[in-house]
């Protein structure tokens, strides 16, 4: 439960710094209309395309689980967002309250020590697609069963709770980076030397097994301005 409720704090401490205090109430501070549900069918979508899925083009490409999992990760903040507007907008219960119901549920339960295999191309999609239909169903919506079948499609990508989290902290210090540098107003720069900051950061990560958040923060702002001097 502890790594559940520190995801969902560190997901709201961002959502007020980027959105404003509202965004719970679907708006942020420039009054710009917020959706959760298409933030997370719409990078479903981008999930799929770590796949070689379209029989026209490309069609022998392998697997980019590199990227999957990453996808995932950004799926998981927009679940956990929705999961807080949802339990405020409904009077469910508080940040405390998501992270117990999560703790006690049986996807939760198979996730925390789930193998960090893959399993097939057809099947993760086929997991993928029953995601976007929890969240484009506007007639039945259950937030307590997107995020059990997000476990699954999490576990199913390779990833458990320990791997979920260390890359849920990354991409969140990313986030953070990308926000004090310029992203909204169009003038952070996503590709470093080549590679995505994402990639770059999930390196760092593996190359520093016991970074802490604030010299992850450091470490992305020491390669960032050296290939980007103003």
């Amino acid at each position: 439960m502890d790594k559940i409720l520190l995801m969902l704090q560190l997901q709201a401490t961002l959502n007020d710094a980027t959105n404003g205090e509202d965004w719970r109430k679907g708006v942020t501070k420039n009054a710009k209309e917020i959706n959760w549900k298409r933030c997370i069918y719409m990078e479903c979508a981008e999930m799929i395309d770590s796949f070689a899925w379209k029989h026209w083009k490309n069609i022998d490409a392998a697997p980019d689980f590199a990227n999957l999992q990453i996808e995932v990760v950004d799926v998981w903040h927009f679940v956990m967002s929705l999961a807080m507007e949802e339990y405020d907008r409904h009077m469910l219960g508080t940040i405390e309250d998501i992270a117990l119901n999560v703790s006690q549920s049986e996807a939760y339960l198979g996730f925390e020590s789930a193998k960090e295999t893959f399993d097939t191309q057809s099947n993760i999609i086929a997991k993928v697609e029953d995601v976007m239909f929890i969240a484009l169903d506007k007639e039945k919506f259950d937030i307590e069963k997107l995020i059990g079948e997000f476990f699954i499609l999490a576990a199913m990508s390779g990833l458990n709770l320990e791997s979920l989290y260390r890359l849920y902290v990354g991409k969140n210090i990313l986030n953070r980076f990308r926000q004090d540098n310029g992203y909204k107003e169009g003038t952070y720069q996503k590709t470093w030397d080549g590679e995505e900051d994402n990639v770059v950061m999930k390196r760092i990560w593996e190359e520093n097994g016991d970074i802490k958040p604030d010299m992850l923060y450091k470490e992305m702002a020491k390669i960032y301005f050296a290939l980007h001097k103003s």
